[in-house]
């Protein structure tokens, strides 16, 4: 074998680790003498393979560091189109939004469809003891209505929980609501009229584009970029281009990329959203769930109430059927209260106490602990299935938090296809163009990563590879 080819295959093949996310940007790489080592090829052919990716712009060297894969470029990628800003208010009018909920009923799919974590991973017995003992201890209140604004001692353990990543909330601000979706849908119904005009991310969770379309609002579509979230510079552009009047926003590890906008890019989303009179809904329902353990700030922590309303729940952390969520009401809190009297008149009673119950018995931080290492690991082992068993040029994202794995397909596979043939085999996942108010995102799909890795979801992962590779002919 020649020296040129040496180091020509070892550049190719280091080139798709690279492409598909086994090297990942900002990883160092094995110095030159360990590479020649582990590949047991001369230090020349190590030198010409770095400088060959480095030209490439793959990798950079740093002085007395040495080599380092570097970030992925800011150009849009194949399959990106909807990360450019979009310049017209669209309403929502996207068909295939209506067949989701025909598939999340679904019992009989391995669930990677779902972003809901696993019941073996939630205090699940803690909680049935806590409703019982609720119901046994005040039957007669736990099974009458309670006030419109939620039971006083769960308010006080939400903005207790506020209080720990530094953001400072008056209880008698927070309204109980039947989970963080009924929050949102609330909060568009008292600040927004049919017609106005809204911001959403691209690509967003499916559920906030419908909840759009039942107030009849028109949407700009602002790009979450893969790693850094929502740019403050591109909010700013449509803000000064059209009159918003709200910005559904999801800074804390965005369904469906997992992404994390930074401190001070909050800062200035919530700057720039005041200075245009427009009011942020913030959906903090991934919130808990960094992998590092380190509880990301809410968009609230940098307004005074005056302009964020914060939205979320315990569906992805304690329970999703006890349909216990709420809002941060700031001075619209008399708005939205008489919004939530009006439309379910309070939240149902026997779940607020039996959680009341459960914070006064358990430390909800020692289960959490546990939630996002599974989650991360996860995350991690659903990946690597993707990029082993899928085929070459799957590309698939690198989430901070949550529970969702966002993957771009080869430019000849359809997500929506692979969507109805994986359903075929048994499997349900997501066809990336339900994200989309304008059903971008064709070759991509959704995976759900909060069911637990077991032999059952590495097969379902494989099949769906398989099947990919098929469609790809």
């Amino acid at each position: 074998m020649t020296h040129d080819l040496l180091y020509e295959r070892l550049a190719d093949r280091m080139r798709r680790q690279i492409q598909r996310g086994v090297l990942r940007a900002g990883e160092r790489l094995p110095s030159l003498r360990r590479l020649g080592r582990d590949q047991r090829i001369s230090l020349a052919t190590a030198v010409e393979a770095y400088q060959q990716l480095e030209r490439e712009g793959l990798i950079e060297a740093r002085p007395r560091s040495g080599y380092y894969v570097r970030a992925a470029p800011t150009s849009p990628s194949r399959g990106s189109r909807a990360r450019h800003l979009s310049r017209t208010p669209m309403p929502v009018r996207n068909p295939a939004l209506l067949g989701v909920l025909d598939v999340q009923s679904r019992r009989d799919l391995v669930p990677l469809h779902t972003a809901t974590p696993a019941s073996s991973l939630l205090p699940t017995a803690a909680l049935a003891a806590s409703v019982a003992r609720a119901m046994r201890r005040d039957p007669q209140t736990a099974l009458s209505y309670t006030v419109p604004q939620g039971l006083p001692q769960l308010r006080e353990r939400i903005a207790e929980r506020y209080a720990q990543c530094g953001t400072e909330i008056d209880p008698d601000e927070v309204i109980i609501t039947a989970g963080a979706m009924e929050a949102i849908s609330l909060t568009l119904r008292t600040v927004t009229r049919p017609g106005d005009i809204v911001i959403l991310e691209t690509p967003t969770y499916h559920g906030l584009l419908q909840a759009v379309a039942a107030h009849g609002l028109r949407v700009l579509e602002l790009p979450n970029h893969p790693g850094r979230g929502i740019d403050p510079a591109q909010l700013r552009e449509l803000l000064e281009r059209h009159a918003v009047r709200a910005a559904l926003l999801v800074p804390s590890f965005n369904n469906p990329l997992g992404s994390l906008t930074g401190d001070e890019a909050k800062r200035e989303i919530v700057a720039a959203c005041a200075a245009h009179g427009t009011v942020v809904i913030e959906d903090d329902l991934y919130g808990e769930l960094a992998y590092s353990g380190e509880r990301p700030p809410p968009l609230r922590r940098y307004d005074d109430g005056e302009h964020v309303v914060t939205c979320s729940s315990y569906s992805k952390t304690l329970a999703p059927g006890l349909r216990v969520g709420w809002m941060l009401g700031g001075r619209r809190r008399s708005e939205l209260l008489r919004t939530k009297s009006f439309s379910t008149v309070a939240t149902a009673t026997l779940p607020q106490m039996a959680l009341i119950d459960f914070f006064a018995r358990h430390d909800i931080e020692r289960g959490l602990r546990r939630l996002r290492r599974a989650l991360a690991g996860n995350a991690q082992a659903y990946r690597q299935a993707v990029l082993d068993h899928w085929p070459e040029g799957s590309c698939v994202s690198e989430p901070a938090g949550g529970m969702t794995l966002w993957v771009e397909l080869p430019p000849e596979i359809d997500g929506q296809a692979l969507f109805e043939a994986a359903l075929a085999k048994g499997v349900g996942i997501l066809p990336g163009h339900l994200f989309s108010n304008r059903g971008d995102y064709t070759h991509h799909v959704r995976l759900g990563c909060g069911h637990v890795w077991d032999k059952t979801t590495e097969s379902a992962l494989r099949t769906v590879g398989e099947v990919a590779k098929r469609l790809q002919g």
